[in-house]
């Protein structure tokens, strides 16, 4: 990661969609890191010891949700206060109420928001 760009974590377990995001917040000046299961997210966290966000899906590879890696990072004080974002068509209000409960920033349904839009938004909630 350099300093002067910001470094997001993305969780997705699509890969054209990942591939995607990974293109398009590269662009936007991010640097960015892909995981697209839980397990791979707190690996990649504790290898990289960092991330300034946490892109979010909510269902991810191996039977694991957005819920279960957000459980585990909130408890970790290392992790906790990273700013994680939720980007999901499959979370249903419970769902969605249950990640602000933990900490999450926002939920954006991934019909209602361009991936730009959702790109623009964490910019501007960030002062980036």
């Amino acid at each position: 990661m350099t300093d002067n760009k910001k470094s997001i974590l993305v969780v997705e377990d699509e890969t054209p969609l990942l591939m995607a995001l990974q293109k398009k917040l590269v662009l936007s000046g991010f640097d960015v890191v892909t995981a697209r299961s839980a397990k791979q997210a707190l690996n990649a966290l504790k290898d990289i010891g960092w991330v300034d966000l946490i892109w979010l899906d909510h269902l991810l590879l191996e039977d694991e949700t957005g819920l279960d890696f957000l459980k585990i990072i909130k408890k970790d004080e290392k992790f906790k206060k990273i700013p994680v974002y939720i980007v999901s068509v499959t979370a249903d209000q419970e769902t969605v109420d249950e990640y602000m409960r933990l900490g999450a920033n926002k939920h954006y349904p991934k019909h209602e928001f361009s991936i730009g839009d959702i790109i623009n938004d964490i910019k501007a909630q960030n002062g980036l």
